[in-house]
């Protein structure tokens, strides 16, 4: 692991918003075809957390939250080329250990393909999905809904 060279960091202004637009937008399976208005609302509403080697961003991920009872983690992604360094592992370890949200009840996320790396950072499946509901557009960015 080449977690040494990675630093991650929740200041706003280094994130490259255009990288993180760009991934979301035409790379994940989640944020396909997201507008960019509605890409940096999401943003501004959000703790994000950007990694980087150097100065360039190599991740990303952010945290929707109260500060008090509940957080959902969304959005995160590493480059193609920097996967298999540990950023992931090293990305949820300081995310879990930012002061600001400490002593949530319920910490929630989707995930289609990660559930391994989540289970080793101590998630695991809802416990009682049938108390879960949702309001769900599967597809929110497309103009013909």
């Amino acid at each position: 692991m080449a977690q040494s060279t990675y630093t991650v960091s929740t200041d706003k202004s280094r994130l490259d918003l255009n990288l993180i637009y760009e991934f979301l937008n035409t790379e994940s399976y989640w944020a396909k075809g997201i507008p960019r208005d509605t890409f940096e609302k999401s943003i501004s509403g959000a703790l994000c957390f950007g990694v980087y080697q150097g100065t360039k961003q190599v991740a990303f991920a952010r945290i929707i939250t109260d500060y008090a009872t509940v957080a959902y983690l969304g959005d995160v992604f590493v480059l193609p080329e920097h996967r298999g360094q540990g950023i992931s592992k090293l990305l949820l370890k300081t995310i879990h250990a930012h002061p600001e949200i400490q002593g949530l009840r319920r910490w929630i996320l989707l995930t289609k393909d990660a559930h391994t790396l989540y289970e080793q950072a101590g998630w695991s499946p809802i416990k009682k999905p049938e108390l879960w509901m949702e309001l769900h557009n599967p597809d929110p960015y497309n103009q013909n809904n």
